[in-house]
């Protein structure tokens, strides 16, 4: 695991490259790379495939999120966000919310912890 975040985080360190080739989705599954782990946030690159999920849940810190490839369905607090390739959303701190691929897509989070 280690290996595989030194190998991303070489990829894009001092040069552009492309999201959506960073990672690669799996069959039935939701694959994530971490970008960046530090104290104060992290960045992460997921890729779901259709039909899989993320049950709801809360987080202490604002959490944006950016579709990469296809569309999303983000519910938060209660309301459903569908969220396309080149958009924003911003999951408020201490709201329950929930993930679910309607297609397969890829999303960037980003955390940070203040």
């Amino acid at each position: 695991m280690r290996k595989e975040r030194n190998f991303v985080l070489d990829c894009v360190l001092g040069q552009a490259e492309p999201l959506g080739n960073l990672i690669e989705y799996a069959a039935d599954s939701v694959v994530s790379k971490m970008l960046l782990d530090k104290p104060v946030g992290t960045i992460t690159l997921f890729a779901f495939d259709q039909g899989q999920s993320l049950s709801e849940h809360t987080a202490p810190y604002h959490a944006t999120v950016q579709v990469v490839d296809g569309k999303g369905v983000f519910t938060i607090g209660g309301k459903e966000n569908e969220v396309r390739a080149g958009e924003v959303l911003i999951m408020p701190a201490n709201v329950p919310h929930s993930v679910y691929a309607s297609e397969r897509f890829k999303m960037l989070l980003i955390m940070i912890r203040a």
